[in-house]
C-alpha cells in the first residue's frame, strides 16, 4: 500500500491550508485535497514532482510504502 505524506509535510512546515500549496504550485486544490486525506487512486508525475519541488524534498517523502494489507476500513 502507499500513502500520501502531503499532510505531514505540511505539517511539519507549518503550512496551514491547501490554498497556499495550491496558489504557490498552480495544482488544482482538489487534487491536493485527494492527495491530503490520501484518497488519491493515482497522481501525474508533473504534480508529483511539482510538490517535490515546493517542498524541497523527494519521492520517498512525499510518499510511504508499506506492504501491510489495507484496513477494511480503508477500502472506500
Amino acid at each position: 500500500m502507499i500513502r500520501c505524506m502531503l499532510s505531514a509535510l505540511m505539517g511539519e512546515r507549518k503550512i496551514l491550508k491547501l490554498s497556499e500549496v495550491a496558489q504557490a504550485t498552480g495544482i488544482n486544490r482538489n487534487t491536493l485535497t485527494s492527495l491530503y486525506y490520501d484518497r488519491a487512486i493515482r497522481i501525474e508525475l508533473s504534480v508529483a514532482d511539482t510538490l517535490c519541488k515546493y517542498f524541497d524534498c523527494t519521492m520517498q517523502d512525499l510518499f510511504e510504502y508499506s506492504n501491510e494489507p489495507e484496513k477494511e476500513d480503508d477500502i472506500q
